[in-house]
């Protein structure tokens, strides 16, 4: 088992281990975790594996690496329609550009950013509401099952290859498209934005970085939202427990679940009733 090295975490920046050391461990597996994936491949050799099955590892491996497998492949699951949505957060930004479709694509790697031939692909609809949670963890089990397949179909000698560039996908379209780790400013709702993309923004951060949104004078990270309805105007509760701000296009959007400062997290109702009690 190969992954990350531990990383600072926490408020107090100790060293901890990534959920598949910690997993593998369990299991009394041997974990590597190295620092230089080149000189990490003779450490591979002697293994004599036959594929390689990679998953949110997070580096784009060398060529060195990819050599080492027997069956010359090393499988890759990737949450999207390859080619659209390559790298690094491709949950998130599909759900933050309001698409209604994506899906699972497991590829042969290659030495670039997701652009090895595809070997397996399925589409599924994006849900209205689906949060990154949600999909996240509806596609990492797909994920896991299309993986075996492809895994299924190089044993029995039935594994074709697509190559990415025979899909006709106009490379404008793949180039506006990729994305990349997220940073502090991706998180910020911006009000004089489309309430449609305030909730779409919201959803793609949801439950963790979360969005963050200025309130009432202050910045709560934000849960949950939705469109308001008619009659929701804003500054008002509603009978789901949200309150109402106003984005740019003149449209609702209804905060559900507000973690304000130093505080936990709660309904958007209870926030607007803490903040007319001070």
């Amino acid at each position: 088992m190969v992954t990350q090295p531990d990383r600072p975490a926490g408020r107090g920046h100790k060293l901890a281990a990534s959920p598949v050391k910690t997993a593998a461990q369990a299991l009394g597996l041997p974990v590597h975790t190295p620092s230089r994936l080149t000189a990490f491949a003779a450490a591979l050799r002697p293994l004599g594996a036959d594929i390689f099955a990679v998953a949110s590892y997070g580096r784009i491996l060398p060529q060195a690496i990819l050599d080492v497998p027997v069956s010359g492949i090393a499988f890759n699951v990737h949450p999207s329609l390859l080619p659209l949505y390559r790298g690094a957060t491709p949950l998130q930004s599909a759900i933050r550009d309001g698409r209604t479709e994506t899906g699972v694509t497991i590829i042969a790697m290659d030495a670039g950013m997701d652009t090895g031939d595809i070997l397996v692909s399925e589409r599924t609809p994006l849900g209205a509401t689906e949060t990154y949670g949600e999909l996240h963890d509806r596609l990492a089990q797909r994920g896991a099952e299309l993986l075996a397949i492809g895994i299924d179909r190089l044993a029995a000698g039935g594994l074709d290859r697509t190559a990415q560039t025979a899909l006709g996908v106009p490379p404008a379209e793949i180039a506006a498209t990729i994305t990349r780790p997220l940073r502090k400013e991706d998180l910020i709702v911006d009000w004089s934005q489309p309430a449609g993309r305030i909730v779409d923004l919201i959803r793609a951060l949801s439950p963790l970085p979360a969005a963050r949104a200025a309130v009432a004078g202050e910045t709560l990270k934000i849960a949950a939202a939705r469109l308001a309805r008619d009659g929701e105007a804003a500054g008002t509760l509603t009978a789901d427990g949200g309150l109402v701000e106003w984005a740019g296009d003149g449209r609702g959007v209804v905060l559900l679940r507000v973690t304000p400062p130093s505080r936990g997290a709660m309904s958007g109702a209870a926030y607007a009733r803490l903040r007319a009690a001070v």
